[in-house]
């Protein structure tokens, strides 16, 4: 009954099996690598792996432990890490560098350490890296879309009464932060120049943003009410369904896009030293994303972008679904239908 049972979950999963193989995998080139990882699996760890692999994700699930003991007598090729995200989400990654641990995971912060190892396919993201060569979107060359301006600030108006920050507006769009307090981060939702809901402040080392999320708690814009909302607002926010992660960690604060459509990107220490205007990076689905530096904040004090005002350097702003700048139609922010500003506590 035992063998059939378990029989029954490794056929669940291999029906969940990405449709199309890696460029080194033949057909069924990795069913006995993935068959030899399954037979280590207790069968709380595979029922767990079964649960995050028909979920996609979309709940919250538990950690897949593996042995790292039984891993050094074998001869895998695959890091099971690797393995189970080349089976399940991507295809084409080759390497174990190419992953990040979530903050959802237990191993988060010292994974590669200890006697056992998380290879939840869930609990990891792929790292985002620069587009290259430029999308098919662009309309320009690959020079000019690579560093996109974000000069226009949108009409602000001051926290509303209750909200829990007490900054004032130097500038429309530029955020005189609040004394230091627990929070290490306040969350503002903008539906193109307007501002929807009160400021939400972040306490936990991660927060989920979300509209449409089946478990789990954090910061929900379906939540927020507007009194009038044009086609292109409710045509976005249809597509932020899981949203993203934000956690802060160690080097900075780390976004993870959880939902099905790309997010875009921006702050200060995205850009290259010496190069005009502030970069804005697509973040693909399954993608993480460094969006804030804190080794390279700490040379952007007083920083001026050349020929403009001055530019907040202690925040993050991030897109819905639509891109702006250069490459797009739309040239600043405040003409995306839905958007994030992350206004960081000074360190």
């Amino acid at each position: 009954m035992f063998r059939s049972r378990r029989a029954g979950l490794v056929r669940r999963l291999w029906r969940h099996r990405c449709a199309a193989p890696g460029p080194e995998d033949g057909p069924g080139a990795l069913k006995p690598t993935a068959h030899a990882l399954f037979r280590k699996l207790k069968d709380e760890e595979l029922e767990l792996l079964v649960q995050a692999v028909e979920s996609r994700g979309a709940g919250q699930s538990g950690c897949v432990w593996v042995s790292r003991a039984e891993l050094r007598g074998t001869k895998q090729a695959l890091p099971p890490q690797v393995l189970l995200c080349r089976l399940f989400r991507w295809p084409d990654l080759r390497h174990p560098h190419e992953l990040k641990r979530l903050s959802c995971c237990q191993g988060w912060g010292g994974w590669s350490e200890g006697a056992v190892l998380c290879c939840n396919p869930h609990h990891l993201s792929r790292l985002a890296m620069p587009e290259t060569p430029p999308p098919p979107y662009s309309k320009l060359s690959p020079i000019s879309c690579t560093w996109l301006e974000v000069s226009e600030p949108p009409n602000s108006s001051p926290p509303e009464s209750g909200c829990s920050a007490r900054g004032n507006w130097r500038e429309p769009g530029l955020v005189r932060h609040a004394p230091r307090d627990s929070c290490w981060c306040k969350l503002a939702y903008w539906e193109h120049r307007t501002r929807v809901g009160h400021l939400y402040p972040v306490h936990e080392a991660s927060v989920d943003i979300f509209c449409e999320l089946p478990q789990g708690s954090g910061f929900s814009l379906g939540q927020l009410p507007a009194e009038r909302r044009s086609t292109a607002v409710r045509r976005t926010r249809s597509k932020i369904g899981r949203g993203l992660l934000l956690s802060r960690e160690r080097e900075g604060v780390w976004a993870y896009n959880r939902s099905e459509h790309p997010i875009f990107v921006s702050s200060p220490t995205l850009g290259l030293p010496g190069v005009r205007g502030l970069p804005v990076r697509k973040v693909l689905p399954g993608y993480s994303l460094l969006a804030f530096d804190y080794e390279r904040a700490g040379s952007l004090a007083g920083w001026r972008r050349p020929g403009d005002g001055p530019c907040d350097p202690n925040s993050i702003r991030i897109s819905f679904a639509k891109g702006w700048g250069p490459c797009y139609s739309r040239p600043f922010i405040t003409a995306c239908p839905c958007w994030l500003e992350i206004l960081l506590m000074p360190l």
